[in-house]
């Protein structure tokens, strides 16, 4: 039989993956050199205790166990290898080389054997699945519940993280299952172990992520959290960046702890520790060394006896424990004078910090951006609101966070740091200016703009025209309606001016047909007259008195001058203020004084209205008559002018015909203005009558004919 064998081709399993290499057995051990690294791993033949072999995904494998526990697996056997391997390993190693399958059921039911350093899943006697304990790097416990963690491989694409096994409760006194299994894993593992005494602890700190409580034990090399259900040893080497912020009341602080790989809870993962400390707690810290190791180790940083504010504290251990920076927040300050801006990001409210390279956000999720990473920013508005905005970073991998729910009055702030760490901002074409787009914004959202409101308006003034379309139309096709409170006023002045005791058929037939296009004229010309009636109403005359004014106004246009000479660079509204401070300190005396002087300037005005009320009143009527001929003419048909010139002498003599003409109007439909108005037409036809001659014979011959 040969001395040695070599099998080229073989790849060694090594915490989840596979190294090509070459493997050699000899009388002397076994040799196995990695063709990728060029590392050899020498294995004594002494030190053999089992071998195994089995069926594995890559045809067939050696599974090796050395006396002190390791394991080793070497796979890509062919089949027909086993009887040169076991007669080799009988007539060197002296060992037999067993074949054992593995269990392919898919149970997830059976039995934990501990062996060594190797952990062994069973399902009868058949093994599922081995875990080498060295690979473990974190045992928790639960409830009828362990969890293991292992180290991270960066060699293999997809590494196994985590494992869980449930306990089941058992009758024994005195054992707890749970606690047993642990030891076991705990004893074989490759744990951070806290050995030695601490350099320091905090109790009970409030944590926010991991949430709890926990006592915070500082150890050289790690940090261990231990709260009531789960405990952390997070190594010092893991720690990325530490981050102390003030909250947005002053009154408490965030110190950060950035962490690469995670903490792991279950399935969740913690990529940065949180924890929150009052500005008020304080704490004297002794370090449990002698003052010559404090200084050799930290080199002044630390001192054996401190004290200070419990952030404080904590934070300056961990910048010289972890040889790190605390990085704190920059220039930014927002509107309300913070250096965070409140915001919500996935539905959870928190503190947005504009750092001096990056973003952070805080609390839930955490999440810190570097300015390395964004490839630009945008600016868009709320979608329920317009009193607040968004704020959106894109990095270059595509990931996008929206912060939302951020007070408009926050915008130019965060604008102004964005410009100035020359950020690219998406929606910068929208703007040509940062004031201006600010303004524009703020003032979207102001009492005065009514966006509904004014689309109602719109689509009043479209209904107004389509009807004033229709009546139009309509008028010439149906016959004119009878409304009293807008025809009122035509009626009446119609039959003053063609009121006559002759009148025939042919002519009311006549009469009639010209009243259709006058009511059309009417529609659109007798509406804009009374809005600038109305217009002018609401317009002060510009010669009325003006009102007097009060003590206080007489004595503050007196004093003005003074006050300011007094006072010089005060302002109007602080003018004011002190104005009114000084006429209530006035004594009585003073004041009565310019009483009196409101009371004469009363007078005044009150004359002054009489007399402009008398003045105003006869220039008014005039303006009426005026008016009234002026609309006579417009409305009296072209045709008919000398009819009504020479009728005009018989409608004084023929009033009772007239009168019995207009009988049928009601009086429910006569308003007031007709009937001054009649008045005053009255009057005008005395005033016409006395001017003009009377009527000669040859007149009234032709008018009996």
């Amino acid at each position: 039989m040969a001395d040695t064998l070599e099998f080229n081709e073989i790849y060694q399993e090594v915490k989840g993956s596979m190294n090509d290499g070459r493997l050699r057995l000899s009388r002397q051990g076994v040799i196995f050199k990695n063709s990728k690294t060029g590392k050899v791993d020498n294995i004594q033949a002494s030190e053999l205790a089992e071998g195994v072999w089995r069926r594995v995904a890559l045809g067939h494998g050696l599974k090796l166990l050395t006396k002190n526990g390791h394991v080793y697996k070497y796979d890509g056997f062919r089949e027909s290898e086993f009887d040169k391997l076991s007669d080799f390993f009988k007539a060197h190693y002296r060992l037999e080389l067993a074949e054992k399958d593995l269990c392919v059921k898919g149970w997830n039911w059976g039995t934990v054997r501990f062996g060594g350093q190797l952990l062994s899943f069973d399902i009868g006697e058949q093994p599922v699945f081995e875990i080498p304990l060295s690979n473990v790097s974190q045992c928790t416990t639960g409830k009828n519940e362990v969890t293991l963690e292992f180290h991270q491989n960066d060699d293999a694409e997809v590494s196994l993280m985590e494992v869980r096994f449930y306990v089941p409760p058992t009758q024994e006194d005195g054992v707890d299952p749970v606690e047993a299994f642990a030891q076991n894993v705990l004893s074989k593992a490759d744990v951070i172990q806290a050995t030695g005494d601490a350099i320091c602890i905090f109790r009970e700190l409030q944590c926010l992520t991991p949430r709890g409580r926990y006592d915070i034990r500082i150890y050289p090399t790690f940090l261990h959290l231990h709260g009531k259900t789960f405990d952390y040893k997070i190594p010092y080497t893991t720690v990325l960046r530490l981050f102390l912020l003030p909250h947005k009341d002053q009154r408490q602080m965030f110190f950060v702890i950035s962490l690469d790989p995670p903490i792991k809870q279950g399935q969740t993962r913690y990529h940065f520790l949180i924890l929150l400390f009052s500005k008020d707690e304080d704490i004297s810290l002794t370090l449990n060394m002698n003052e010559e190791e404090v200084e050799k180790r930290f080199e002044g940083r630390l001192t054996k006896n401190m004290s200070g504010s419990l952030y404080e504290m904590v934070s300056r251990v961990m910048k010289a424990l972890v040889n790190r920076k605390i990085t704190v927040p920059g220039n930014f300050q927002g509107h309300s004078g913070a250096q965070c801006i409140t915001c919500s990001y996935k539905a959870s409210s928190g503190l947005l910090y504009p750092l001096e390279r990056g973003f952070i956000y805080v609390h839930k999720p955490p999440v810190h951006i570097r300015f390395d990473e964004i490839s630009f920013v945008n600016f868009a508005r709320g979608t329920t609101t317009t009193r607040s905005f968004d704020f959106e970073i894109e990095t270059k991998q595509g990931t996008q966070y929206t912060f939302s729910s951020i007070e408009r009055e926050e915008y130019g702030k965060l604008f102004d740091f964005v410009n100035a760490k020359k950020l690219n901002i998406k929606n910068r074409g929208l703007k040509e200016g940062m004031k201006q787009s600010y303004d524009e914004y703020a003032d979207s959202d102001e009492d005065q703009h009514d966006a509904y409101l004014e689309r109602m308006k719109e689509e009043g003034k479209i209904r107004e025209e389509n009807a004033n379309d229709s009546s139009d139309g309509s008028g010439e096709e149906t016959d004119e309606s009878f409304n009293p409170g807008e025809e009122d006023d035509d009626v009446a002045e119609e039959f003053d001016s063609n009121a006559s005791a002759s009148s025939s058929s042919g002519d009311g037939d006549s009469d009639r047909d010209e009243k259709k296009p006058a009511k059309k004229a009417k529609v659109v010309k007798d509406r804009k007259p009374r809005k600038k009636q109305l217009e002018s109403k609401k317009g002060k005359d510009p010669n009325a008195p003006k009102r007097p004014m009060s003590a206080y106004m007489l004595w503050l246009n007196a004093n003005r001058e003074k006050i300011k000479s007094d006072h010089p660079g005060i302002s109007i509204t602080d003018l004011s203020k002190k104005a009114g401070e000084l006429w209530k300190a006035m004594s009585k005396e003073k004041k009565e004084e310019w009483d009196r002087k409101a009371e004469d300037a009363r007078r005044d005005y009150e004359k002054a209205m009489k007399e402009y009320s008398v003045g105003s009143k006869s220039e008014s009527s005039k303006a009426e008559r005026s008016k009234k001929k002026k609309k006579k003419q417009e409305k009296q048909p072209k045709g008919k002018v000398e009819k009504k010139g020479a009728s005009k002498s018989l409608s004084s003599s023929k009033s009772p015909a007239k009168n019995a003409s207009e009988s049928f109007k009601s009086k429910e439909f006569v308003s007031s203005d007709e009937s001054s108005s009649g008045e005053s037409k009255k009057e005008d036809s005395e005033e016409e009558g006395g001017r003009s001659p009377p009527p000669s014979s040859e007149d009234s011959g032709s008018g009996s004919d």
